[in-house]
Protein backbone atom coordinates (compact mmCIF):
# COMPACT_ATOMS: atom_id res chain seq x y z
CA UNK A 1 0.00 0.00 0.00
CA UNK A 2 1.83 3.23 -0.88
CA UNK A 3 2.41 5.41 1.87
CA UNK A 4 3.17 8.60 0.22
CA UNK A 5 2.97 10.86 -3.04
CA UNK A 6 5.75 12.55 -4.53
CA UNK A 7 4.95 14.89 -6.72
CA UNK A 8 8.44 16.76 -8.38
CA UNK A 9 8.52 20.22 -9.37
CA UNK A 10 12.21 20.04 -10.42
CA UNK A 11 11.95 22.22 -13.89
CA UNK A 12 9.60 24.44 -12.58
CA UNK A 13 11.47 25.31 -9.69
CA UNK A 14 14.80 25.61 -11.52
CA UNK A 15 13.40 27.70 -14.59
CA UNK A 16 12.11 30.45 -12.19
CA UNK A 17 15.08 30.71 -10.10
CA UNK A 18 18.45 30.42 -12.46
CA UNK A 19 17.38 33.92 -13.53
CA UNK A 20 18.11 35.17 -9.90
CA UNK A 21 20.76 32.93 -9.35
CA UNK A 22 22.96 33.41 -12.38
CA UNK A 23 23.10 37.14 -11.44
CA UNK A 24 24.80 36.26 -8.01
CA UNK A 25 26.54 33.52 -9.56
CA UNK A 26 30.15 35.48 -9.47
CA UNK A 27 32.64 33.04 -7.83
CA UNK A 28 32.65 29.82 -7.02
CA UNK A 29 30.59 27.94 -3.70
CA UNK A 30 32.74 27.52 -1.10
CA UNK A 31 33.69 24.51 0.04
CA UNK A 32 33.84 23.89 3.73
CA UNK A 33 34.82 21.02 6.36
CA UNK A 34 34.95 20.79 10.00
CA UNK A 35 36.79 18.76 12.70
CA UNK A 36 33.77 18.61 14.60
CA UNK A 37 32.86 14.93 14.25
CA UNK A 38 29.56 15.93 14.84
CA UNK A 39 27.96 19.07 12.96
CA UNK A 40 24.89 21.08 11.61
CA UNK A 41 24.48 24.58 10.59
CA UNK A 42 20.51 26.18 10.08
CA UNK A 43 19.30 28.97 9.08
CA UNK A 44 17.01 30.19 11.88
CA UNK A 45 13.82 31.53 9.80
CA UNK A 46 13.41 28.81 7.01
CA UNK A 47 15.10 25.91 8.77
CA UNK A 48 17.38 25.20 5.76
CA UNK A 49 20.32 22.88 6.75
CA UNK A 50 23.16 24.64 5.43
CA UNK A 51 26.09 22.15 6.18
CA UNK A 52 25.52 18.55 8.22
CA UNK A 53 27.72 16.29 9.02
CA UNK A 54 26.63 12.95 10.73
CA UNK A 55 23.46 14.79 11.95
CA UNK A 56 21.34 12.14 12.36
CA UNK A 57 23.34 10.09 14.82
CA UNK A 58 22.50 9.65 18.21
CA UNK A 59 25.13 11.05 20.97
CA UNK A 60 25.37 11.88 24.64
CA UNK A 61 24.84 15.89 24.58
CA UNK A 62 26.06 16.37 28.06
CA UNK A 63 25.13 19.91 29.24
CA UNK A 64 23.82 20.86 26.08
CA UNK A 65 20.53 19.03 26.85
CA UNK A 66 19.81 21.31 29.70
CA UNK A 67 17.81 23.14 26.63
CA UNK A 68 15.05 20.74 27.11
CA UNK A 69 15.06 21.21 31.05
CA UNK A 70 14.54 25.07 30.25
CA UNK A 71 12.31 24.07 27.27
CA UNK A 72 9.94 22.41 29.75
CA UNK A 73 10.52 24.84 32.46
CA UNK A 74 9.55 27.93 30.28
CA UNK A 75 6.38 26.41 29.10
CA UNK A 76 5.51 25.88 32.33
CA UNK A 77 6.03 29.22 33.13
CA UNK A 78 4.29 30.48 29.89
CA UNK A 79 1.62 28.72 30.82
CA UNK A 80 0.98 30.42 34.33
CA UNK A 81 1.91 26.84 36.09
CA UNK A 82 4.86 28.35 37.54
CA UNK A 83 6.36 31.80 38.52
CA UNK A 84 9.92 33.14 38.34
CA UNK A 85 9.01 34.52 41.42
CA UNK A 86 7.77 30.71 42.83
CA UNK A 87 10.83 29.21 45.18
CA UNK A 88 12.27 25.68 44.95
CA UNK A 89 14.86 23.89 47.73
CA UNK A 90 17.86 22.72 47.27
CA UNK A 91 17.60 18.73 48.32
CA UNK A 92 20.23 17.15 49.53
CA UNK A 93 20.32 14.84 46.19
CA UNK A 94 20.77 17.83 44.12
CA UNK A 95 23.29 19.06 46.27
CA UNK A 96 25.24 15.79 46.44
CA UNK A 97 24.79 14.62 43.15
CA UNK A 98 25.15 18.17 41.20
CA UNK A 99 26.55 21.10 43.39
CA UNK A 100 29.38 21.21 45.42
CA UNK A 101 30.22 17.74 46.46
CA UNK A 102 30.02 16.28 42.95
CA UNK A 103 32.99 18.61 41.53
CA UNK A 104 31.01 19.32 37.82
CA UNK A 105 29.58 22.88 37.23
CA UNK A 106 27.29 23.71 39.97
CA UNK A 107 25.60 27.19 40.79
CA UNK A 108 26.60 26.47 44.73
CA UNK A 109 23.00 26.78 45.84
CA UNK A 110 23.51 25.85 49.96
CA UNK A 111 21.93 22.12 50.89
CA UNK A 112 18.09 23.33 51.81
CA UNK A 113 18.35 26.69 50.75
CA UNK A 114 15.43 27.94 48.96
CA UNK A 115 16.56 30.09 45.38
CA UNK A 116 13.54 31.21 43.21
CA UNK A 117 12.91 30.30 39.75
CA UNK A 118 14.55 32.87 37.93
CA UNK A 119 17.75 32.54 39.92
CA UNK A 120 17.55 28.68 38.77
CA UNK A 121 17.13 29.34 35.30
CA UNK A 122 20.30 31.86 35.36
CA UNK A 123 22.35 29.03 36.96
CA UNK A 124 21.36 27.12 33.97
CA UNK A 125 21.77 28.95 31.30
CA UNK A 126 25.19 31.07 32.61
CA UNK A 127 26.99 28.23 34.49
CA UNK A 128 25.02 25.07 33.74
CA UNK A 129 24.65 24.27 36.95
CA UNK A 130 23.82 20.42 37.76
CA UNK A 131 22.04 21.42 41.23
CA UNK A 132 20.47 23.95 39.49
CA UNK A 133 18.82 21.44 36.93
CA UNK A 134 18.11 19.18 39.20
CA UNK A 135 16.23 21.29 41.80
CA UNK A 136 14.07 22.72 38.87
CA UNK A 137 13.64 18.84 37.83
CA UNK A 138 12.44 18.18 41.64
CA UNK A 139 10.85 21.20 42.27
CA UNK A 140 8.87 20.72 39.09
CA UNK A 141 8.11 16.56 38.83
CA UNK A 142 9.06 15.43 42.56
CA UNK A 143 11.55 13.42 41.13
CA UNK A 144 14.60 13.79 38.58
CA UNK A 145 13.08 10.55 36.67
CA UNK A 146 9.92 12.15 36.90
CA UNK A 147 11.10 15.10 34.95
CA UNK A 148 13.04 13.24 32.64
CA UNK A 149 9.71 11.44 31.25
CA UNK A 150 8.20 14.93 30.98
CA UNK A 151 11.52 16.01 28.71
CA UNK A 152 10.35 12.89 27.01
CA UNK A 153 6.77 13.97 26.54
CA UNK A 154 7.96 17.19 25.38
CA UNK A 155 10.58 16.35 22.94
CA UNK A 156 7.83 14.67 21.07
CA UNK A 157 5.02 16.93 21.71
CA UNK A 158 7.45 19.66 19.65
CA UNK A 159 8.52 17.19 16.77
CA UNK A 160 11.54 15.77 18.27
CA UNK A 161 11.17 12.11 17.26
CA UNK A 162 14.53 10.40 18.27
CA UNK A 163 16.17 12.05 21.73
CA UNK A 164 15.76 10.30 24.95
CA UNK A 165 16.26 11.73 28.32
CA UNK A 166 17.08 10.23 31.81
CA UNK A 167 17.60 12.93 33.58
CA UNK A 168 17.89 17.25 33.79
CA UNK A 169 21.45 17.84 33.70
CA UNK A 170 23.14 15.84 30.38
CA UNK A 171 25.55 13.62 32.99
CA UNK A 172 26.51 10.37 31.36
CA UNK A 173 23.79 7.71 31.17
CA UNK A 174 23.89 5.67 27.98
CA UNK A 175 19.82 6.60 27.62
CA UNK A 176 20.26 10.28 27.38
CA UNK A 177 20.93 10.93 23.63
CA UNK A 178 20.09 13.75 21.12
CA UNK A 179 21.44 14.05 17.36
CA UNK A 180 22.54 17.56 16.21
CA UNK A 181 20.08 18.41 14.05
CA UNK A 182 17.25 17.80 17.16
CA UNK A 183 19.86 20.25 19.32
CA UNK A 184 19.89 22.82 16.55
CA UNK A 185 16.04 22.01 16.26
CA UNK A 186 15.23 22.77 19.86
CA UNK A 187 17.32 25.79 20.03
CA UNK A 188 15.14 26.99 17.35
CA UNK A 189 12.06 25.93 18.69
CA UNK A 190 13.39 28.16 21.87
CA UNK A 191 14.03 30.84 19.93
CA UNK A 192 10.91 31.16 18.28
CA UNK A 193 8.59 30.42 20.77
CA UNK A 194 10.49 31.54 23.96
CA UNK A 195 11.70 35.44 22.91
CA UNK A 196 11.27 36.72 26.54
CA UNK A 197 13.07 34.16 28.19
CA UNK A 198 15.98 33.73 25.29
CA UNK A 199 18.13 36.60 26.39
CA UNK A 200 19.13 34.75 28.68
CA UNK A 201 21.30 32.54 26.95
CA UNK A 202 23.28 35.33 25.96
CA UNK A 203 23.95 37.12 29.34
CA UNK A 204 27.49 37.33 29.99
CA UNK A 205 27.95 36.70 33.53
CA UNK A 206 25.54 35.76 36.63
CA UNK A 207 26.06 37.26 39.96
CA UNK A 208 24.81 34.63 43.09
CA UNK A 209 25.39 35.06 47.00
CA UNK A 210 29.24 35.46 46.77
CA UNK A 211 29.81 33.84 43.10
CA UNK A 212 30.52 35.79 39.92
CA UNK A 213 29.47 33.49 36.81
CA UNK A 214 30.77 33.73 33.52
CA UNK A 215 29.27 32.30 31.17
CA UNK A 216 30.54 28.95 29.74
CA UNK A 217 29.37 29.77 26.01
CA UNK A 218 32.70 31.10 24.16
CA UNK A 219 30.78 32.37 21.93
CA UNK A 220 29.35 35.41 23.68
CA UNK A 221 33.03 36.82 24.03
CA UNK A 222 33.60 36.70 20.03
CA UNK A 223 32.70 39.47 17.75
CA UNK A 224 30.62 37.36 15.56
CA UNK A 225 26.92 38.44 16.94
CA UNK A 226 26.65 35.62 18.94
CA UNK A 227 24.21 35.25 21.47
CA UNK A 228 23.48 31.84 23.14
CA UNK A 229 22.86 28.98 23.69
CA UNK A 230 24.76 25.83 25.70
CA UNK A 231 27.80 24.12 26.27
CA UNK A 232 28.23 20.63 27.14
CA UNK A 233 31.23 18.13 28.30
CA UNK A 234 31.39 14.72 29.51
CA UNK A 235 34.09 12.73 28.89
CA UNK A 236 32.14 9.93 26.93
CA UNK A 237 30.71 12.71 24.70
CA UNK A 238 33.63 14.93 24.11
CA UNK A 239 33.14 18.83 23.70
CA UNK A 240 30.06 20.30 21.99
CA UNK A 241 28.24 23.69 21.63
CA UNK A 242 25.28 24.66 20.50
CA UNK A 243 25.49 28.25 19.24
CA UNK A 244 23.02 31.36 17.69
CA UNK A 245 24.44 34.46 16.09
CA UNK A 246 22.71 37.41 13.94
CA UNK A 247 24.62 39.29 11.12
CA UNK A 248 23.17 42.05 9.20
CA UNK A 249 19.57 40.62 10.44
CA UNK A 250 20.27 36.80 9.63
CA UNK A 251 20.07 34.44 12.29
CA UNK A 252 21.98 30.56 12.34
CA UNK A 253 22.38 28.44 14.51
CA UNK A 254 25.20 25.66 14.68
CA UNK A 255 25.94 22.29 16.81
CA UNK A 256 29.36 21.01 17.03
CA UNK A 257 29.51 17.77 18.99
CA UNK A 258 32.65 15.10 20.04
CA UNK A 259 35.63 17.38 19.99
CA UNK A 260 38.72 16.26 21.99
CA UNK A 261 39.42 20.06 23.48
CA UNK A 262 37.43 22.95 24.62
CA UNK A 263 39.01 25.50 22.30
CA UNK A 264 37.94 23.47 19.40
CA UNK A 265 34.21 24.13 19.79
CA UNK A 266 35.03 27.50 19.67
CA UNK A 267 36.69 27.53 16.59
CA UNK A 268 34.98 25.09 14.49
CA UNK A 269 31.38 26.47 16.07
CA UNK A 270 32.71 30.36 14.98
CA UNK A 271 33.95 28.86 11.26
CA UNK A 272 30.55 27.53 10.97
CA UNK A 273 28.87 30.55 11.50
CA UNK A 274 30.89 32.68 9.96
CA UNK A 275 31.20 30.60 6.40
CA UNK A 276 27.35 30.23 6.69
CA UNK A 277 27.07 34.39 6.81
CA UNK A 278 29.45 34.90 4.30
CA UNK A 279 28.06 32.29 1.57
CA UNK A 280 24.09 32.03 1.98
CA UNK A 281 21.68 34.37 0.54
CA UNK A 282 17.72 33.54 1.38
CA UNK A 283 15.76 33.97 -1.94
CA UNK A 284 12.18 33.98 -1.70
CA UNK A 285 10.78 31.16 -4.34
CA UNK A 286 7.25 31.61 -3.91
CA UNK A 287 4.81 34.41 -2.31
CA UNK A 288 2.33 34.28 0.78
CA UNK A 289 -0.72 32.31 -0.70
CA UNK A 290 0.81 31.31 -4.18
CA UNK A 291 -0.18 27.94 -5.30
CA UNK A 292 2.99 25.71 -5.30
CA UNK A 293 1.28 22.48 -6.97
CA UNK A 294 -1.70 20.52 -6.52
CA UNK A 295 -2.11 17.08 -4.67
CA UNK A 296 -4.34 14.19 -6.39
CA UNK A 297 -7.92 14.18 -3.93
CA UNK A 298 -9.58 10.63 -4.54
CA UNK A 299 -12.72 10.46 -4.75
CA UNK A 300 -13.57 14.04 -4.98
CA UNK A 301 -15.47 16.34 -6.74
CA UNK A 302 -12.66 17.70 -8.40
CA UNK A 303 -9.11 15.82 -8.55
CA UNK A 304 -6.59 18.01 -7.70
CA UNK A 305 -6.73 20.70 -4.09
CA UNK A 306 -4.60 23.68 -5.05
CA UNK A 307 -1.58 23.72 -2.20
CA UNK A 308 0.41 27.23 -0.60
CA UNK A 309 1.67 27.92 1.94
CA UNK A 310 1.42 29.91 5.09
CA UNK A 311 3.70 33.13 4.56
CA UNK A 312 6.37 33.66 2.11
CA UNK A 313 8.39 30.50 0.87
CA UNK A 314 12.39 31.21 1.72
CA UNK A 315 15.25 29.07 0.55
CA UNK A 316 18.64 29.93 2.12
CA UNK A 317 21.08 29.14 -1.16
CA UNK A 318 25.08 29.71 -1.77
CA UNK A 319 25.50 33.48 -2.63
CA UNK A 320 28.58 31.99 -5.35
CA UNK A 321 27.03 28.74 -6.72
CA UNK A 322 28.67 27.40 -9.31
CA UNK A 323 26.16 25.83 -11.74
CA UNK A 324 24.16 25.38 -8.61
CA UNK A 325 20.56 23.01 -8.98
CA UNK A 326 17.41 23.59 -6.80
CA UNK A 327 14.95 20.82 -6.79
CA UNK A 328 11.66 20.55 -5.25
CA UNK A 329 8.92 18.07 -4.80
CA UNK A 330 5.33 17.95 -2.73
CA UNK A 331 5.23 15.06 -0.47
CA UNK A 332 2.20 13.64 0.82
CA UNK A 333 0.09 10.51 2.12
CA UNK A 334 -2.01 8.95 -0.33
CA UNK A 335 -4.39 7.98 -0.89
CA UNK A 336 -5.51 11.73 -0.48
CA UNK A 337 -9.72 11.90 0.33
CA UNK A 338 -12.22 14.18 0.47
CA UNK A 339 -13.56 15.95 2.13
CA UNK A 340 -10.84 18.19 2.55
CA UNK A 341 -11.31 21.89 3.85
CA UNK A 342 -9.70 25.19 2.86
CA UNK A 343 -6.89 25.55 5.55
CA UNK A 344 -5.89 22.00 6.07
CA UNK A 345 -2.48 21.12 6.37
CA UNK A 346 -2.20 18.84 3.24
CA UNK A 347 1.16 18.20 2.12
CA UNK A 348 5.05 18.57 2.72
CA UNK A 349 7.15 20.76 0.05
CA UNK A 350 10.82 19.58 0.24
CA UNK A 351 13.59 21.44 -1.38
CA UNK A 352 17.28 20.90 -1.63
CA UNK A 353 20.06 21.97 -3.76
CA UNK A 354 22.94 20.84 -4.63
CA UNK A 355 25.16 22.01 -2.52
CA UNK A 356 22.84 19.87 0.42
CA UNK A 357 20.88 22.99 1.71
CA UNK A 358 17.79 21.93 2.81
CA UNK A 359 14.31 22.97 3.90
CA UNK A 360 10.73 21.55 4.34
CA UNK A 361 7.52 24.03 4.11
CA UNK A 362 4.01 22.34 5.11
CA UNK A 363 1.67 23.36 2.59
CA UNK A 364 -2.03 23.89 2.88
CA UNK A 365 -5.69 23.68 0.84
CA UNK A 366 -6.60 27.06 -0.62
CA UNK A 367 -10.39 25.72 -1.04
CA UNK A 368 -12.39 22.99 0.00
CA UNK A 369 -12.62 19.73 -1.46
CA UNK A 370 -16.00 17.99 -1.57
CA UNK A 371 -17.04 14.69 -1.88
CA UNK A 372 -17.53 13.57 -5.79
CA UNK A 373 -20.41 11.14 -5.35
CA UNK A 374 -20.73 7.52 -6.36
CA UNK A 375 -19.52 7.45 -9.87
CA UNK A 376 -16.30 9.54 -9.08
CA UNK A 377 -15.72 7.40 -5.96
CA UNK A 378 -15.96 4.49 -8.40
CA UNK A 379 -13.82 5.48 -10.84
CA UNK A 380 -11.44 6.75 -8.77
CA UNK A 381 -11.01 3.33 -7.03
CA UNK A 382 -10.91 1.36 -9.80
CA UNK A 383 -7.93 3.37 -10.99
CA UNK A 384 -6.22 3.57 -7.64
CA UNK A 385 -6.34 -0.61 -7.50
CA UNK A 386 -5.11 -0.35 -10.71
CA UNK A 387 -2.29 2.40 -9.95
CA UNK A 388 -1.55 -0.12 -6.98
CA UNK A 389 -1.23 -3.04 -8.54
CA UNK A 390 1.49 -1.61 -11.23
CA UNK A 391 3.43 -0.25 -8.52
CA UNK A 392 3.83 -4.06 -6.90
Amino acid sequence: MWKYWRFGLILILIVGLFATVARNAVAAESVFATKAPHAILMDAATGAVLYQQNADELVQPASMSKLMTLAVLFRAIKEGRIHKTDEFTMSVNAWRNGGAPSGTSAMMVPVNTKATVDELIQGVAVQSGNDAAMCIAEGMAGTESAFARMMNEEARRIGLTKSTFANATGLGNPNHLMTVRELALLARYIINEYPEFYPVFGQKEFLYRKHRFINRNPLLFLNIGADGLKTGHIAAAGYGLVGSAVQDGKRLIVVVSGLQKADQRKDEAAKLLNWGFQSFNAVKLFDDGEVVGRARVWGGKIWYVPLAAKGDVMFTMPKYPANQRISAEIVYKAPLKPPVKKGDKVATLRITSSSSASTEVPLYATEDVANGGIVRQGVDSLVLMALRRLAL
